[in-house]
């Protein structure tokens, strides 16, 4: 199987695991815009006047936090040994190793030992520091919505300001115009709502919102297979659903929170962002180089030896010659010249406020000569 036919399935069944996650949520809402207000309320145990904070401590606990899924930095430890994870360093140990099985006091077991420590070293200071800027960038920005809750059973509800990943399901949202909408909502009331889903349709233009009850409030219509349901319903569509991803630009309403988390449209989406990335040119570039030169080795290095051995008699020195010639083979500066080299570039980045969170990716960017987006930059049908 060849390595563009891999790659062509892995994206089909990645978008297959999309399809299904996404028409999963869909069909979700779908029930939930043809229920009335009363209805949906029911069915969450919720009333208008929204949750106790006992019961919205439970919900909590059950639910889990209002988080989608999102890439997080591993320990430094898992990073410093992501750093040494190279076809060209494996071979330069292994030639270090069999340098120092020879002859202890080889200064060449200390140049490769140092070439290695070194090219490894810079990868991880490197990636390690701007993750650590990432994640303080991160908490930086605290996101909070207004939600109703109450002190107890019978006592008067008052707006609170919470972080968006405690909301839970049958939460009672107050929105205006600036917020961002926290969670799946279903709309109790709404007063001249205008909401901006351009980071779920692609759409500029704000759409209205309203709090219709039952069917009548929707305009749903059948659109693209990765934007639907089973049912060609769209989400983004119903007048009567607000989503996560999307924001108020204008009016007033509440709606009591149907879905959060990785429940939520928005969620079913996000997950297919995270995880392994595929590899980029650069990595490709990298590793077959890197399998070449061990190839010419496993062919050359063999050869070398038994013809020493054979013809001179002595295998000893035939051996050391034989590794003199794989020494000779590997580039032993490249790995180090690689790490050096997208280090710096880094740090130039890093003077124009960007953060380069993997090296690799800076070979990625200077390859570029023209970088195109659509109008709002999502990724839209044609994402493969």
């Amino acid at each position: 199987m060849t390595l563009l036919t891999t790659r062509t399935l892995r994206r089909e069944r990645g978008f297959a695991e999309l399809q299904a996650r996404t028409n999963a949520a869909a069909d979700r809402l779908h029930e939930v815009r043809d229920q009335t207000s009363a209805d949906v309320l029911a069915d969450l145990a919720a009333g208008r006047e929204g949750l106790d904070h006992r019961e919205a401590a439970h919900r909590l606990q059950v639910h889990g936090r209002n988080v989608v899924a999102e890439e997080h930095a591993p320990g430094w430890a898992v990073q410093l040994v992501k750093a040494y994870c190279n076809p060209f360093i494996a071979v330069l140990v292994l030639l270090a190793a069999v340098m120092y099985w020879q002859d202890p006091a080889d200064p060449g077991v200390v140049i490769l030992s140092t070439m290695v420590a070194i090219s490894g070293l810079l990868r991880f200071w490197q990636e390690y520091r701007s993750g650590r800027a990432a994640d303080a960038l991160k908490a930086l920005v605290a996101t909070t919505t207004a939600v109703q809750r109450r002190a107890g059973r019978g006592a008067e509800p008052t707006a609170v300001e919470i972080p968006i990943d405690e909301v839970v399901p049958g939460d009672v949202v107050r929105l205006a115009a600036g917020d961002l909408v926290p969670a799946d909502l279903r709309l109790l009331t709404a007063k001249d709502l205008m909401v901006s889903q351009a980071s779920l349709s692609g759409e500029s233009l704000p759409v209205a919102k309203a709090d219709t009850a039952g069917t009548a409030g929707t305009t749903g219509t059948a659109t693209a297979l990765s934007r639907t349901g089973r049912t060609g319903f769209d989400p983004a569509e119903a007048d009567t659903l607000c989503l996560m991803g999307t924001s108020v630009t204008s009016g007033t309403a509440t709606g009591v929170v149907v879905a959060t988390g990785s429940d939520t449209y928005f969620g079913s989406m996000a997950g297919s962002l995270v995880g392994a990335r595929p590899q980029t040119t650069f990595d490709i570039g990298v590793r077959k180089v890197s399998f070449l030169l061990i190839r010419f080795m496993l062919v050359m290095v063999p050869v070398v030896f038994a013809i020493n051995g054979v013809t001179k008699g002595d295998w000893h020195e035939a051996f050391l010659f034989a590794v003199a010639v794989a020494v000779g083979l590997t580039p032993e500066m490249l790995p180090m010249v690689v790490s050096a080299n997208l280090a710096r570039g880094a740090v130039a980045m890093a003077k124009k406020k960007v953060v380069v969170k993997q090296l690799n990716a800076i070979q990625n960017l200077g390859a570029m000569d023209v970088l195109c987006t659509d109008k709002t930059g999502t990724l839209t049908g044609d994402w493969l």
